[in-house]
């Protein structure tokens, strides 16, 4: 669903529970190079299939069960990669 940093330590959102690396946000960005992956802040990384709604400042995934934040000069590079995303997907 979402990766998010929390100091040095990296927690992976997925389905089914929550996992912990040490690996930082750069290695996860370079190895989650799909289209439905984008890094919204320096502390998150969306998997756009989870997005429930979004605006300037914030993305609500999964049902708005997860919070990520979306840092301002990010948004219109988010914003057409969600939209390219949802096109793909019809």
């Amino acid at each position: 669903i979402l990766i998010e940093s929390m100091g040095r330590i990296i927690i992976i959102h997925t389905l089914s529970r929550e996992l912990i690396t040490k690996q930082n946000m750069e290695h996860w960005n370079r190895t989650l190079n799909m289209p439905c992956f984008f890094q919204t802040h320096r502390s998150f990384i969306v998997n756009m299939k989870y997005v429930t709604n979004f605006n300037h400042s914030l993305i609500h995934l999964y049902d708005n069960q997860y919070t990520a934040y979306l840092s301002r000069r990010k948004y219109s590079g988010f914003k057409n990669a969600y939209f390219l995303y949802l096109e793909s997907m019809r």
